[in-house]
């Protein structure tokens, strides 16, 4: 039976994905640089806020290429445009520009992927790696959009850390709390983002402990088993015993 022939446009695409797949960390990486350091760094020299500048629009353009060339391999291009409707939308409309860093999700899928092969390792990898870049990049946001606000409460990184810690944990003391429209946008995004890494949290807790209670329960059930093999075997002994016994008093 001959071997089919690879569609030569899939194979491309394949080839193209599996490139573009290592470059997008590498890239969203320069991107979150070139985000987070005028914000940290309020004071920078104007030639630097303008190289960030250039970085991260050179960023959101060559993820407006790389979605091209996606959509031109794909073969399929309407169902690549009805299955990607997050990643026109984050080209179409900069104000979510930030949102780009989505695409470091496939970081986490490099490191699932050469991860061992249980679970709850590979899930906690990636709720550790999440819960650190999601709360990263909400505290720069919301410090971003409430510096500059008449009356806010959130003016340093520090304050910014605390805020997303008591909001992602879902505790809100309150004592800070964003007053423009961006920084609650960011807050809520936050919270949802909290809710959803507790429950993968309390899931893998829950699985773990499953586990360990259905390993437990194998062993002992393994262990009942050889506890009754050898009072079979015993009881088989005493009968031998008895029955020689008998042979030799009759």
């Amino acid at each position: 039976m001959s071997t089919p022939v690879a569609n030569p446009r899939q194979a491309r695409y394949r080839a193209y994905e599996h490139v573009s797949e290592r470059l997008a960390p590498v890239v969203a990486g320069l991107w979150l640089v070139a985000y987070a350091l005028p914000v940290l760094q309020p004071e920078l020299p104007g030639a630097v806020r303008t190289a960030c500048h250039v970085v991260r629009t050179g960023v959101w353009a060559a993820f407006g290429v790389d979605y091209l060339l996606r959509l031109s391999l794909s073969g399929h291009r309407l169902r690549f445009f009805v299955t990607h409707p997050l990643d026109l939308l984050l080209l179409l409309l900069p104000m979510l520009q930030p949102l780009r860093l989505l695409r470091i999700v496939t970081v986490l899928r490099l490191l699932n992927q050469r991860a061992g092969t249980r679970l709850r390792g590979r899930v906690g990898l990636y709720v550790t790696a999440s819960t650190i870049l999601i709360g990263f990049s909400a505290a720069c946001a919301v410090l971003e959009a409430e510096r500059p606000a008449p009356g806010a409460t959130i003016t340093t990184f520090g304050e910014a850390l605390w805020w997303v810690v008591t909001t992602i944990t879902t505790v809100g003391y309150g004592d800070f709390a964003p007053v423009t429209t961006t920084g609650r946008v960011v807050a809520v995004g936050l919270m949802l983002s909290g809710i959803a890494l507790v429950g993968v949290v309390t899931g893998s807790l829950a699985s773990w402990f499953l586990d360990e209670v259905r390993d437990s329960s194998g062993q002992d059930a393994e262990a009942t088993r050889a506890d009754v093999a050898e009072l079979a075997a015993e009881v088989r002994r005493l009968r031998e015993q008895l029955a020689a016994q008998e042979a030799a008093g009759g």
